[in-house]
């Protein structure tokens, strides 16, 4: 069965080109290399809710074994020193945006 991995969050004031050189240079890459196939991602200019909603696709046992690595544990910390409001949800994945 195929899972998604919902993540949700801000952008910290001030840090918004570090963060998005991070984002394409780093986080998206390394996702990638674990097995977490990104879905979409969202960024939200005008409204309530979080800055940013993206979400990730594996296999069920490719996603506990992702979530509960080092690797991953790594990246997400790298992550906060960009982001606050960070959340994340693993969910049976739809084929459609998911929140």
């Amino acid at each position: 069965m195929m899972m998604k991995l919902l993540m949700s969050w801000d952008i910290k004031s001030g840090r918004e080109q570090p963060y998005f050189e991070f984002i394409v240079r780093e986080f998206a890459p390394k996702m990638m290399r674990l097995g977490l196939q990104p879905t979409e991602a969202w960024y939200t200019v005008y409204g309530q809710g979080p800055q940013i909603l993206t979400g990730g696709v594996a296999n069920e046992s490719a996603m506990e074994t992702i979530l509960e690595g080092d690797e991953w544990n790594a990246l997400r910390q790298q992550l906060l020193n960009y982001v606050s409001n960070y959340s994340q949800k693993v969910v049976p994945a739809s084929g459609s945006f998911q929140i």
